[in-house]
């Protein structure tokens, strides 16, 4: 994988990865402003989470024309994001950031009127990621060879992040569909550096100690022992299996794990990363072919903590997996999280795992 820097007219970075040599040499000729990000980090005392302020963002690009997506290459009359004809896989700062390296420090301690809101400068890194410069196609159908290059790139960003000063966790995920609110329909997904730890590795986190400290075993190799045997596999192969999780919170829900423990994905090898291209291509398929059009959907990497924190175990308890989920529970009825889910976080799932399970398994996979 050759991966080559340049910059964009507003001073963000854009990098270009590419399976061979290709010159990479076109400029940015768009007159930019330099990206103002006024985001700030809130504590919420109540939960203990932290929640991000990005005002900024409401103007950011929503659900343009096809002829005029942002993230296709670059033509003459029509510069975009990517200033080059054509790419393979590309990743560049977001313009609309939630979190950035760059952003303004000076904030007040606290929220106003609230002692307990602690308030903090909203840093991070924000980046996109596009998997082809082809406008109209999905992730299951790039083929084996950009799919792995687009694993490979997850594993450059996660470690380029994860070495920023300040960053705690480094999280890759696509959102496809506008059911999801997907704001650009070019394939494309996302990589987030946050500077603590996000609420759902936190619970993940405590959940595995407190199964350690009951039963001296690891809670992970446990799961995954439990479902590799279980009714709930979709499909699978030597280095990793992807099954449907015993308490699903969503109405199509995939764990993929590999068979290894690793702690994230620049620890899988590259007979790893293969098998995982095989199996992933393989459950976006039964995605999209589950009803007769593709199936909105999340894909979620939940890797370890950049750092060991402070019993210097988090790294070595976490095991790498991807979550693949869809907030269709049917044709044209989506599962919403009302009030038991958003109210109180308590889910109420509309189908049944084992059922799940099976209706994939007979999606015929061409």
């Amino acid at each position: 994988m050759i991966r080559t820097s340049r910059r964009l007219a507003d001073g963000r970075e854009i990098l270009y990865f590419d399976a061979e040599p290709v010159a990479r040499d076109a400029v940015d000729t768009r007159d930019l402003p330099p990206v103002a990000t006024r985001s700030q980090l809130r504590f919420d005392a109540l939960l203990g989470e932290w929640v991000a302020i990005a005002s900024h963002r409401q103007t950011r690009t929503f659900l343009p024309p096809a002829d005029e997506c942002p993230l296709d290459p670059s033509r003459p009359g029509r510069p975009t994001e990517i200033p080059e004809s054509g790419y393979q896989v590309v990743v560049f700062e977001n313009r609309f950031p939630s979190l950035a390296t760059g952003v303004d420090r000076d904030v007040p301690a606290e929220a106003p009127g609230n002692s307990l809101a602690e308030l903090r400068p909203g840093f991070g890194r924000c980046e996109v990621v596009c998997f082809t410069d082809e406008h109209d196609r999905i992730f299951a159908d790039l083929g084996p060879d950009r799919a792995r290059l687009v694993v490979d790139v997850w594993a450059d960003r996660t470690e380029a992040l994860g070495a920023i000063e300040g960053i705690e966790y480094v999280f890759p995920f696509e959102n496809h569909g506008e059911e999801i609110g997907v704001t650009l329909s070019h394939p494309h997904g996302q990589i987030y550096g946050y500077p603590y730890l996000p609420a759902r590795a936190q619970k993940i986190l405590a959940s595995a100690r407190a199964h350690r400290a009951r039963t001296g075993g690891d809670l992970f190799a446990d799961v995954v022992a439990a479902e590799r045997s279980g009714p709930r596999v979709v499909t699978a192969n030597e280095h990793w299996v992807a099954f449907v999780p015993a308490a699903a919170r969503w109405p199509y829900e995939l764990h993929l794990f590999p068979t290894r423990k690793v702690p994230d994905i620049p620890a899988l090898t590259g007979e790893e990363r293969d098998a995982f291209v095989s199996v992933y291509l393989d459950v976006l398929a039964r995605f999209a072919r589950r009803f007769d059009a593709p199936m909105p959907y999340i894909a979620s990497w939940n890797q370890a903590p950049v750092h060991p924190g402070s019993d210097g175990r988090a790294r070595d308890d976490w095991w790498l997996h991807l979550q693949l989920f869809s907030l269709l529970r049917a044709p044209g009825k989506m599962k919403y999280l009302a009030g038991s889910e958003s109210g109180v976080g308590a889910f109420i799932t509309d189908t049944n795992p084992e059922d799940v399970a099976e209706q994939l398994r007979a999606v015929v996979v061409e």
